[in-house]
């Protein structure tokens, strides 16, 4: 197996950085990428050298350049050009680009990674440059509630080489059909998660959810259907990392506590870990006094308590996307096709049988 077989997602993201970060500046020291890219010197180097070796860049004094080929030729190498824009380079699609990765190698093709953002207002520069630069299909995250998301969609379905949507689904043309797609069942996910807590005997089961995120919707969608009861508790709270956060999860508690409920799906990770920590600034034991799932699994199982969650399959649907894009590529009249995989339910020490009242 190659060094760039065994390639993970966090230098997935590391190298797309470096790479954007050197077609806007040109040449780069050391120094400054350990700051921009929040890694160590030595790790830095090691990435550079691999990059160096399949001839994506090249190593001056001290530092690192572009080549005298752009980077997308020196892609094109290996096979046809696959660019993929996603939404966030450091959290849930590196997994998802790794996976594009490893199946794209598979099939002698290259993924050109680029990363957007969730404020983004506009993709189709970065959408363009891919194009005009030679990528030969896309995968794209595309945001879906900015002001130019109808345009972008319209020109991603004139395009004419393949265009895969990723964790998103679209119509386009005059006669609104969809475009290729790849999704995680989120709704199953959430009903997955409600029926394990349900099977324990909880029948008070809430959700508080990440307020921005695209997925809450298909997460509550889920949730709402999988009850056997009323919705006792339906909480949308702001990033964990915004002070706003802690007022939102206690009254969240305080809900709980008003209706009996005694168990919480908490979308994603870094809100159910401070939800718990919220749990135990209040003496309130988890999973004794309230059972949680938490929804993503980038590292719930790392807490303590070690959290039960629903975990999408990320990997997987990076390799479906490129799969979609060799199967296009090979009959561009195949019909379309949209793509959905089902996450799955890791049960861990966050859950457990109610107490008796």
């Amino acid at each position: 197996m190659s060094t760039s077989d065994k390639r993970g997602p966090l230098q997935v993201a590391r190298r797309a950085r470096l790479l954007e970060a050197l077609q806007r500046d040109g040449v780069l020291r050391i120094s400054d990428l350990t700051d921009a890219l929040g890694a160590a010197a030595v790790t830095i180097r090691r990435d550079i050298a691999q990059m160096a070796s399949e001839g994506l860049v090249k190593r001056v004094h001290g530092g690192v350049a572009l080549p005298s080929a752009s980077v997308e030729e020196a892609v094109e190498g290996g096979g046809e050009s696959i660019g993929m824009l996603v939404p966030s380079l450091d959290y849930y699609y590196p997994s998802v680009a790794q996976g594009a990765e490893e199946a794209a190698r598979e099939l002698d093709m290259r993924i050109v990674l680029r990363g957007s953002s969730y404020e983004s207002e506009d993709d189709l520069p970065q959408l363009s440059r891919l194009v005009e630069q030679g990528a030969e299909a896309l995968i794209v995250v595309p945001r879906m509630d900015a002001p130019t998301s109808a345009r972008t969609i319209e020109w991603l379905n004139d395009l004419d080489i393949p265009v895969v949507l990723l964790e998103r689904t679209a119509t386009g043309g005059v006669h609104h059909e969809y475009l290729e797609s790849v999704v995680t069942d989120h709704a199953l996910g959430a009903a997955m998660a409600v029926r394990h807590l349900t099977a324990l005997g909880h029948t008070r089961v809430g959700a508080v959810l990440a307020e921005h995120s695209p997925t809450t919707p298909h997460i509550r969608r889920g949730w709402l259907e999988a009850l056997t009861g009323a919705a006792t508790v339906d909480a949308l709270v702001p990033d964990a990392r915004l002070p706003a956060c802690a007022a939102a999860l206690d009254a969240a508690l305080d809900r709980c506590r008003e209706t009996g409920t005694t168990a919480l799906l908490v979308h994603a990770d870094a809100e159910a870990i401070a939800l718990v920590q919220r749990c135990e600034q209040r003496g309130l034991v988890v999973p004794r006094d309230l059972s949680i799932v938490a929804y993503d699994d980038e590292v719930a199982g790392l807490f303590s308590p070690a959290l039960t969650a629903v975990r999408p399959p990320r990997r997987s649907i990076g390799r479906a996307a490129v799969r979609l894009v060799a199967d296009r590529l090979a009959d561009p009249e195949r019909p379309t096709h949209r793509v959905v995989i089902s996450p799955s339910l890791t049960v861990r020490a966050s859950t457990a049988a109610p107490t008796a009242a």
